[in-house]
Protein backbone atom coordinates (compact mmCIF):
# COMPACT_ATOMS: atom_id res chain seq x y z
CA UNK A 1 0.00 0.00 0.00
CA UNK A 2 2.92 2.23 0.63
CA UNK A 3 4.24 2.11 -2.67
CA UNK A 4 0.62 2.83 -4.16
CA UNK A 5 0.40 6.10 -1.62
CA UNK A 6 4.34 7.30 -2.89
CA UNK A 7 3.48 6.91 -6.76
CA UNK A 8 -0.14 8.66 -6.26
CA UNK A 9 1.07 11.09 -3.87
CA UNK A 10 -1.23 10.77 -0.87
CA UNK A 11 -0.89 8.93 2.47
CA UNK A 12 -1.28 5.37 2.96
CA UNK A 13 -4.57 6.02 5.03
CA UNK A 14 -6.12 7.68 1.44
CA UNK A 15 -5.02 4.40 0.17
CA UNK A 16 -7.10 2.39 2.08
CA UNK A 17 -10.03 5.21 2.00
CA UNK A 18 -10.10 4.40 -1.11
CA UNK A 19 -9.82 0.72 -1.58
CA UNK A 20 -12.51 0.22 0.85
CA UNK A 21 -14.75 2.45 -0.77
CA UNK A 22 -15.20 4.35 2.23
CA UNK A 23 -16.52 8.15 1.78
CA UNK A 24 -14.44 11.73 2.17
CA UNK A 25 -12.11 11.38 -0.75
CA UNK A 26 -11.79 14.40 -3.65
CA UNK A 27 -12.63 12.02 -6.86
CA UNK A 28 -9.61 13.36 -8.74
CA UNK A 29 -7.10 12.10 -5.62
CA UNK A 30 -9.52 8.45 -5.42
CA UNK A 31 -8.68 8.35 -9.60
CA UNK A 32 -4.66 9.14 -9.12
CA UNK A 33 -5.20 6.04 -6.42
CA UNK A 34 -6.64 3.81 -8.85
CA UNK A 35 -4.48 4.20 -11.58
CA UNK A 36 -1.29 3.62 -9.66
CA UNK A 37 -3.62 0.55 -8.03
CA UNK A 38 -3.41 -0.30 -11.79
CA UNK A 39 -0.03 0.49 -12.47
CA UNK A 40 1.48 -1.48 -9.53
CA UNK A 41 -1.09 -4.58 -9.74
CA UNK A 42 -2.05 -3.89 -6.19
CA UNK A 43 -4.61 -6.28 -4.26
CA UNK A 44 -6.07 -6.12 -0.95
CA UNK A 45 -5.33 -9.25 1.30
CA UNK A 46 -8.67 -9.72 1.92
CA UNK A 47 -8.19 -12.58 4.06
CA UNK A 48 -6.03 -9.96 5.97
CA UNK A 49 -8.72 -7.78 6.19
CA UNK A 50 -11.46 -9.73 6.79
CA UNK A 51 -9.92 -11.55 9.99
CA UNK A 52 -8.81 -7.43 11.61
CA UNK A 53 -12.37 -7.41 11.21
CA UNK A 54 -13.18 -10.26 13.17
CA UNK A 55 -15.51 -11.40 10.17
CA UNK A 56 -15.82 -14.02 7.32
CA UNK A 57 -13.23 -15.05 5.23
CA UNK A 58 -15.00 -15.62 2.82
CA UNK A 59 -14.20 -19.29 1.67
CA UNK A 60 -14.87 -22.59 2.71
CA UNK A 61 -12.46 -25.52 2.66
CA UNK A 62 -13.30 -28.98 0.82
CA UNK A 63 -11.51 -32.41 1.69
CA UNK A 64 -12.20 -34.71 -0.83
CA UNK A 65 -10.29 -37.82 -1.69
CA UNK A 66 -9.02 -37.47 -5.47
CA UNK A 67 -10.30 -34.37 -7.21
CA UNK A 68 -9.13 -36.18 -10.45
CA UNK A 69 -12.26 -38.13 -10.19
CA UNK A 70 -15.05 -37.54 -12.43
CA UNK A 71 -17.15 -38.20 -9.20
CA UNK A 72 -15.81 -35.99 -7.35
CA UNK A 73 -15.09 -32.96 -9.42
CA UNK A 74 -18.88 -33.05 -9.84
CA UNK A 75 -19.24 -32.99 -6.37
CA UNK A 76 -17.23 -29.97 -5.99
CA UNK A 77 -18.82 -27.77 -9.08
CA UNK A 78 -21.81 -28.50 -7.45
CA UNK A 79 -20.62 -27.42 -4.02
CA UNK A 80 -18.75 -24.24 -5.47
CA UNK A 81 -22.18 -23.37 -6.77
CA UNK A 82 -23.48 -23.26 -3.65
CA UNK A 83 -21.00 -20.93 -2.31
CA UNK A 84 -21.23 -18.49 -5.44
CA UNK A 85 -24.66 -18.20 -4.03
CA UNK A 86 -23.17 -17.11 -0.73
CA UNK A 87 -21.13 -14.95 -1.98
CA UNK A 88 -18.16 -17.51 -1.13
CA UNK A 89 -14.83 -19.25 -2.63
CA UNK A 90 -14.11 -23.15 -2.21
CA UNK A 91 -10.92 -23.98 -1.20
CA UNK A 92 -10.48 -28.01 -2.31
CA UNK A 93 -7.70 -30.93 -1.96
CA UNK A 94 -7.13 -34.29 -2.38
CA UNK A 95 -6.60 -36.74 0.71
CA UNK A 96 -5.46 -39.55 -1.81
CA UNK A 97 -7.46 -42.08 0.67
CA UNK A 98 -4.58 -41.23 3.57
CA UNK A 99 -5.87 -40.11 6.56
CA UNK A 100 -2.85 -38.26 7.48
CA UNK A 101 -3.35 -36.47 4.51
CA UNK A 102 -7.10 -35.79 4.83
CA UNK A 103 -6.49 -34.24 8.87
CA UNK A 104 -3.44 -32.54 7.52
CA UNK A 105 -5.77 -30.53 4.68
CA UNK A 106 -8.61 -30.25 7.15
CA UNK A 107 -6.38 -28.17 9.87
CA UNK A 108 -4.89 -26.27 6.84
CA UNK A 109 -7.79 -24.95 6.06
CA UNK A 110 -9.33 -24.42 9.34
CA UNK A 111 -5.58 -22.58 10.31
CA UNK A 112 -6.45 -20.22 7.09
CA UNK A 113 -9.90 -19.29 8.93
CA UNK A 114 -12.25 -21.21 6.53
CA UNK A 115 -15.92 -20.04 7.34
CA UNK A 116 -16.61 -24.04 7.59
CA UNK A 117 -15.43 -27.62 5.98
CA UNK A 118 -16.86 -30.35 4.27
CA UNK A 119 -15.23 -33.65 4.79
CA UNK A 120 -14.81 -36.96 2.46
CA UNK A 121 -13.35 -38.74 4.85
CA UNK A 122 -10.43 -41.02 4.16
CA UNK A 123 -10.08 -42.08 7.66
CA UNK A 124 -12.51 -42.88 11.10
CA UNK A 125 -10.96 -40.90 13.57
CA UNK A 126 -12.19 -36.71 13.52
CA UNK A 127 -11.62 -36.29 17.12
CA UNK A 128 -8.94 -33.46 16.04
CA UNK A 129 -12.03 -31.65 14.52
CA UNK A 130 -13.70 -31.47 18.07
CA UNK A 131 -11.37 -28.03 18.70
CA UNK A 132 -12.21 -26.50 15.69
CA UNK A 133 -16.22 -27.59 15.72
CA UNK A 134 -16.91 -26.29 19.34
CA UNK A 135 -15.08 -23.01 18.41
CA UNK A 136 -17.68 -22.37 15.84
CA UNK A 137 -16.34 -23.98 12.40
CA UNK A 138 -19.24 -25.82 11.22
CA UNK A 139 -18.00 -29.66 9.53
CA UNK A 140 -20.10 -31.53 7.22
CA UNK A 141 -19.09 -34.70 6.32
CA UNK A 142 -20.35 -36.50 2.40
CA UNK A 143 -20.01 -39.66 0.88
CA UNK A 144 -18.77 -40.86 4.06
CA UNK A 145 -19.60 -40.88 7.82
CA UNK A 146 -17.48 -39.96 10.22
CA UNK A 147 -16.02 -42.14 12.80
CA UNK A 148 -15.70 -41.13 15.83
CA UNK A 149 -17.76 -37.57 15.94
CA UNK A 150 -21.12 -36.87 15.51
CA UNK A 151 -21.66 -34.22 12.88
CA UNK A 152 -23.58 -33.33 9.76
CA UNK A 153 -23.25 -36.28 7.32
CA UNK A 154 -25.24 -36.54 3.55
CA UNK A 155 -24.64 -39.61 2.25
CA UNK A 156 -26.09 -42.09 -0.52
CA UNK A 157 -28.07 -45.37 -0.25
CA UNK A 158 -24.93 -47.48 -1.06
CA UNK A 159 -26.79 -50.93 0.20
CA UNK A 160 -30.21 -50.17 -1.74
CA UNK A 161 -28.05 -49.48 -4.62
CA UNK A 162 -25.80 -52.63 -4.88
CA UNK A 163 -29.05 -54.79 -4.04
CA UNK A 164 -30.98 -53.24 -7.26
CA UNK A 165 -27.78 -53.96 -9.28
CA UNK A 166 -28.15 -58.01 -7.87
CA UNK A 167 -31.71 -58.03 -8.28
CA UNK A 168 -31.70 -56.66 -11.80
CA UNK A 169 -29.21 -59.07 -13.01
CA UNK A 170 -31.34 -61.86 -11.35
CA UNK A 171 -34.41 -61.11 -12.92
CA UNK A 172 -31.99 -61.80 -16.97
CA UNK A 173 -31.30 -65.10 -15.68
CA UNK A 174 -27.45 -64.64 -13.81
CA UNK A 175 -27.18 -67.00 -10.82
CA UNK A 176 -23.31 -66.65 -11.07
CA UNK A 177 -22.74 -63.24 -10.39
CA UNK A 178 -19.46 -61.73 -9.27
CA UNK A 179 -18.40 -58.63 -6.89
CA UNK A 180 -15.15 -56.70 -7.52
CA UNK A 181 -14.65 -53.61 -4.68
CA UNK A 182 -12.52 -51.20 -3.77
CA UNK A 183 -10.56 -50.76 -0.73
CA UNK A 184 -12.65 -53.07 1.75
CA UNK A 185 -11.51 -50.62 4.78
CA UNK A 186 -13.51 -47.43 2.28
CA UNK A 187 -17.00 -47.06 3.90
CA UNK A 188 -18.68 -47.08 0.62
CA UNK A 189 -16.69 -50.36 -0.65
CA UNK A 190 -17.99 -51.84 2.83
CA UNK A 191 -21.49 -50.87 2.16
CA UNK A 192 -21.84 -51.63 -1.35
CA UNK A 193 -20.34 -55.28 -0.70
CA UNK A 194 -22.95 -55.21 1.78
CA UNK A 195 -25.97 -54.79 -0.49
CA UNK A 196 -24.75 -57.04 -2.55
CA UNK A 197 -24.95 -59.88 0.24
CA UNK A 198 -28.52 -58.62 0.34
CA UNK A 199 -29.34 -58.76 -3.09
CA UNK A 200 -28.59 -62.14 -3.64
CA UNK A 201 -30.31 -63.17 -0.79
CA UNK A 202 -33.71 -61.45 -2.00
CA UNK A 203 -32.84 -63.15 -5.37
CA UNK A 204 -32.37 -66.66 -3.37
CA UNK A 205 -28.88 -66.40 -5.20
CA UNK A 206 -25.52 -68.35 -3.06
CA UNK A 207 -23.17 -65.82 -1.91
CA UNK A 208 -19.81 -67.02 -3.36
CA UNK A 209 -16.85 -65.78 -2.02
CA UNK A 210 -14.75 -67.09 -5.00
CA UNK A 211 -16.58 -64.95 -6.80
CA UNK A 212 -15.68 -61.74 -4.81
CA UNK A 213 -12.53 -59.47 -4.91
CA UNK A 214 -11.53 -56.36 -3.12
CA UNK A 215 -8.86 -53.88 -3.00
CA UNK A 216 -6.50 -53.13 -5.66
CA UNK A 217 -7.24 -54.97 -9.03
CA UNK A 218 -5.14 -55.96 -12.18
CA UNK A 219 -6.04 -57.97 -15.38
CA UNK A 220 -5.26 -60.90 -14.15
CA UNK A 221 -6.77 -60.61 -10.69
CA UNK A 222 -9.99 -59.85 -12.86
CA UNK A 223 -10.11 -62.34 -15.73
CA UNK A 224 -9.37 -65.25 -12.60
CA UNK A 225 -12.61 -63.95 -10.37
CA UNK A 226 -14.57 -63.64 -13.74
CA UNK A 227 -14.09 -66.67 -15.15
CA UNK A 228 -16.85 -68.51 -13.68
CA UNK A 229 -19.50 -65.70 -13.55
CA UNK A 230 -21.72 -64.74 -15.94
CA UNK A 231 -22.31 -61.13 -14.59
CA UNK A 232 -20.46 -58.76 -12.10
CA UNK A 233 -21.43 -55.99 -10.40
CA UNK A 234 -18.59 -53.17 -9.86
CA UNK A 235 -18.25 -51.05 -6.81
CA UNK A 236 -17.33 -47.66 -8.77
CA UNK A 237 -16.45 -46.16 -11.44
CA UNK A 238 -12.58 -46.87 -11.59
CA UNK A 239 -13.04 -49.92 -10.69
CA UNK A 240 -15.81 -50.32 -13.52
CA UNK A 241 -13.10 -48.79 -16.46
CA UNK A 242 -10.56 -51.66 -15.15
CA UNK A 243 -13.10 -54.15 -15.94
CA UNK A 244 -13.81 -53.14 -19.08
CA UNK A 245 -9.99 -52.98 -20.16
CA UNK A 246 -9.14 -56.27 -18.91
CA UNK A 247 -12.23 -57.69 -20.63
CA UNK A 248 -11.42 -55.62 -24.25
CA UNK A 249 -9.82 -58.91 -25.98
CA UNK A 250 -11.52 -61.35 -23.71
CA UNK A 251 -13.72 -63.90 -25.34
CA UNK A 252 -15.79 -64.34 -22.08
CA UNK A 253 -17.84 -61.45 -21.24
CA UNK A 254 -19.97 -61.54 -18.69
CA UNK A 255 -22.86 -59.13 -18.10
CA UNK A 256 -22.20 -56.09 -16.11
CA UNK A 257 -23.73 -53.42 -13.75
CA UNK A 258 -21.44 -50.74 -12.81
CA UNK A 259 -21.36 -48.59 -9.33
CA UNK A 260 -21.13 -44.92 -10.31
CA UNK A 261 -22.14 -43.56 -13.39
CA UNK A 262 -19.27 -42.16 -16.01
CA UNK A 263 -18.76 -40.39 -18.96
CA UNK A 264 -19.34 -42.11 -22.31
CA UNK A 265 -20.79 -44.99 -20.33
CA UNK A 266 -23.64 -44.33 -22.30
CA UNK A 267 -21.60 -44.38 -25.90
CA UNK A 268 -19.53 -48.12 -25.31
CA UNK A 269 -20.97 -51.09 -27.18
CA UNK A 270 -22.30 -51.73 -25.36
CA UNK A 271 -23.77 -48.72 -23.24
CA UNK A 272 -22.80 -49.73 -19.43
CA UNK A 273 -25.87 -50.10 -17.30
CA UNK A 274 -24.87 -48.45 -14.08
CA UNK A 275 -26.73 -47.73 -10.72
CA UNK A 276 -26.36 -44.10 -10.48
CA UNK A 277 -25.44 -41.66 -7.92
CA UNK A 278 -25.38 -37.49 -8.29
CA UNK A 279 -22.18 -36.26 -7.38
CA UNK A 280 -24.13 -32.79 -7.54
CA UNK A 281 -26.78 -33.59 -5.20
CA UNK A 282 -24.37 -34.78 -2.68
CA UNK A 283 -22.54 -31.44 -3.21
CA UNK A 284 -25.42 -29.46 -3.29
CA UNK A 285 -27.04 -31.07 -0.22
CA UNK A 286 -23.91 -31.15 1.47
CA UNK A 287 -22.97 -27.25 1.12
CA UNK A 288 -26.81 -26.46 1.59
CA UNK A 289 -26.43 -27.74 4.97
CA UNK A 290 -23.15 -25.90 5.66
CA UNK A 291 -24.53 -22.55 4.79
CA UNK A 292 -27.26 -23.02 6.89
CA UNK A 293 -25.30 -23.94 9.82
CA UNK A 294 -22.95 -20.67 8.67
CA UNK A 295 -26.40 -18.89 9.04
CA UNK A 296 -27.03 -20.09 12.55
CA UNK A 297 -28.97 -23.29 12.62
CA UNK A 298 -28.59 -24.68 15.50
CA UNK A 299 -30.78 -28.35 15.32
CA UNK A 300 -28.83 -31.53 16.31
CA UNK A 301 -26.54 -33.14 13.76
CA UNK A 302 -28.25 -34.30 10.45
CA UNK A 303 -28.00 -37.67 8.47
CA UNK A 304 -29.66 -36.97 4.90
CA UNK A 305 -29.35 -40.17 2.50
CA UNK A 306 -29.67 -39.83 -1.15
CA UNK A 307 -31.13 -42.42 -3.20
CA UNK A 308 -29.48 -44.48 -6.26
CA UNK A 309 -31.28 -45.38 -9.07
CA UNK A 310 -30.53 -48.54 -11.96
CA UNK A 311 -30.27 -47.08 -15.20
CA UNK A 312 -30.42 -50.05 -17.59
CA UNK A 313 -28.18 -49.84 -20.88
CA UNK A 314 -27.45 -52.91 -22.11
CA UNK A 315 -24.58 -54.75 -20.80
CA UNK A 316 -26.39 -56.13 -17.72
CA UNK A 317 -29.33 -56.84 -19.63
CA UNK A 318 -27.41 -60.08 -21.60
Amino acid sequence: MSDVARLAGVSIKTVSRVVNAEPGVHTETAERVLAAIERLGFRRNVGALNLRRGSSTGTIGLVLEDLANPFYSGLTRAAEEVARRFGRQVLAGSSDEDPGRERELALEFCARRVDGLIVVPAGRQHGYLLPEMTSGTPVVFVDRPPGDVVADTVLVDNVAGAAQAVTHLAAHGHRRIAFLGHAPAVFTAAQRLAGFREGCVRAGIPFDERLVAMGRHTARTITDTLRNATAVVTSNNRVTVQVLRALAQATHRPALVGFDDFELADLLDPPVTVVSLDPAELGKAAAELLFARMDGDREPPRRIVLPARLIPRGSGER
